[in-house]
């Protein structure tokens, strides 16, 4: 289940509720059966030969990943305020066999953020509000505890603020049709996380709020206030809330991964969402809106740049996110983005303002993120694609790059080789494999991160730069040794079989151990299989990770829940099955 984003275990990173684009994944057609193309949309100009080689570039990426039998995606390039792309790949109806079009209708999920941050500024430009004003101006008993709260707190997730999705009560009431104020209820009482603006944390509640304000300043609902402003003065006629009761023609359905294969999205009522992620669109309407937004027919221009200037905590220190748009680059170029991920759906879209290009990608199912894809295509049209290429090294080399290296919090980042491959791995995280790309530079297989190793004036290598597209730190190398790796014994197959089953680590996330040729193998909900080993005859660990899973048995021998060990934390899972 995707709760607005996606809950993961076992992995370095984290992807998050209705969400952003801080996020990564690892995503994998034939030209025949059930893609369909619409084309350059421009025109009479005949294609050069390079714009040929670039669209048929565009294809063999995105077939490789939605493939013509199997769950879909719809595709948008403009550059230069041009369309020169737009095309849909695989299905949007499984079981009626229904193949997707380019203008099929899903729900974007936190893309919605950033109609909720023009809505605001709109206001703002009427003076009907301050982007300073306290939120007790529009909601006097809101418990703030002391702390002022500002409007410009809850665009920026910088409020302190509980985010409602990531509390247990959220799983109570997803199939629940709620009203804003009964929404805020769930989460208003609530401690602060933080005081506000000292740190950044992705936050639905923020967004929840900024709904509710919407409302009451303009005197019309949510939805009437963005169909009226925002929808119909930039053209986008295919745009709306999320209603599952309405007819919606063109709308994809939506899917998640599933124990046997993909399965029908897990419901979510579309009032919870609400001004944190319940907008629906199209792939072409997102252009639309892109092109309003830097015309000024929405916001002046004086808006819209406080809307894409990196928001800096009180220390100073820069969140990378505005009002409801993240920034990072592509191939060095700045780009305003966001994604969104919500039940059924990933979606996401970047613009790079000095090139002009603008990219959005929708896939109607959780299992195929759009995420590293979209900046892939926007570095095709730039001309300068992610195109790293693995060279060779010595065992000279390797031995030179072996090492715990550590960032200024004290984290970790363990630096080991598995024969001539370097693997790299976080405090509590994944380990992943690392290819040379130039000298003293790898590349992480399968993504857009990157770890280049920084050497002294002897020639010795000191530190590590790690760079993904949303973060880039320095790790410094230590004289600590690498940790010993843990030694598995061996465990009689009648015990292992008793620990066969499915637990619930979290509602509709489910962990499912099988015993299989002698080996216990877990997997979590939508993710790889992955051996653990004994390290006693109740707990075991993983290689992969540094993660263990201690099965628990009641008074009369039988097993009746687990709980994992992963990064100082402790998830309980009951066994259900």
């Amino acid at each position: 289940m995707l709760r607005f984003g996606q809950l993961k275990i076992f992995l370095e990173s984290v992807t998050f509720p209705f969400k952003s684009n801080h996020q990564t994944m690892l995503i994998k057609f034939t030209t025949a059966f059930f893609f369909l193309f619409l084309g350059i949309v421009s025109g009479a100009q005949p294609l050069s030969k390079a714009d040929k080689q670039l669209l048929s570039a565009f294809d063999t990426l995105l077939m490789s990943t939605y493939k013509s039998n199997e769950t879909g995606a719809t595709a948008i390039v403009s550059r230069k305020g041009q369309v020169i792309y737009k095309k849909a790949f695989g299905m949007a109806d499984l079981e009626l066999n229904v193949a997707m079009q380019p203008d099929m209708i899903f729900r974007i999920g936190s893309i919605s953020k950033q109609f909720t941050g023009v809505a605001i500024l709109q206001l703002a430009e009427k003076g009907k509000l301050s982007l300073q004003d306290d939120i007790k101006k529009f909601i006097p008993d809101y418990p703030t505890h002391g702390y002022t709260i500002t409007v410009e707190h809850l665009l920026t997730h910088t409020s302190g603020i509980k985010s409602y999705t990531g509390m247990k009560e959220f799983e109570t009431i997803m199939r629940k049709d709620m009203k804003p104020m009964e929404i805020i209820d769930v989460f208003k009482n609530q401690p602060m996380e933080f005081a506000p603006g000292t740190k950044w944390n992705y936050n639905n509640s923020g967004y929840i709020l900024l709904g509710y304000i919407i409302e009451k300043v303009s005197g019309k609902t949510y939805e009437e206030y963005v169909e009226e402003n925002l929808f119909a003065p930039a053209g986008m006629s295919n745009s709306g809330y999320g209603n599952d009761l309405k007819i919606i023609k063109n709308r994809a359905k939506g899917y998640q991964g599933g124990k046997s294969g993909n399965q029908n999205a897990d419901y979510l009522s579309m009032t919870l969402p609400y001004a944190a992620g319940s907008l629906i669109s199209t792939v072409e309407d997102l252009w639309k809106w892109n092109q309003a937004l830097h015309s000024y027919k929405l916001v002046t221009k004086e808006s819209l740049q406080k809307a894409f200037t990196d928001y800096k905590l009180s220390n100073g220190k820069p969140t990378r996110y505005g009002y409801g748009w993240s920034f990072s680059t592509v191939q060095g170029s700045p780009s305003i983005e966001h994604g969104g991920g919500i039940n059924g759906f990933l979606t996401d879209a970047l613009y790079v303002p000095v090139e002009d290009i603008f990219v959005a990608i929708f896939s109607n199912c959780e299992c195929k993120s759009p995420g590293d894809l979209a900046p892939k295509l926007a570095a095709l049209t730039m001309g300068k694609p992610y195109d790293r290429k693995e060279i060779a090294i010595n065992a000279a080399a390797v031995k030179e790059y072996i090492g715990v290296y550590e960032n200024e919090d004290g984290e970790q980042r363990i630096i080991t080789a598995d024969g001539m491959m370097l693997t790299s791995q976080r405090s509590g995280g994944t380990k992943y494999s690392i290819k040379p790309y130039e000298k003293d530079k790898f590349y992480f297989e399968n993504s857009l991160s990157t770890i280049v190793f920084l050497r002294n004036a002897d020639g010795l290598i000191e530190k590590l730069q790690f760079k993904s597209r949303t973060e880039e730190t320095e790790w410094s190398k230590t004289n600590k040794p690498i940790p010993s790796g843990k030694t598995a014994i061996n465990v009689d197959g009648v015990v292992l079989e008793s620990y066969v089953g499915e637990y619930e680590l979290a509602p509709n996330f489910i962990l499912t151990v099988t015993h299989e040729g002698g080996k216990l193998m877990t997997q979590a909900t939508g993710q790889e299989k992955f051996e653990v080993f004994a390290e006693t005859k109740t707990r075991f660990f993983l290689k992969v990770v540094d993660a263990q899973i201690e099965f628990y048995k009641d008074d009369t021998g039988k097993v009746t829940h687990l709980v994992l060990f992963q990064g100082g934390q402790k998830l309980e899972g009951k066994k259900i099955k």
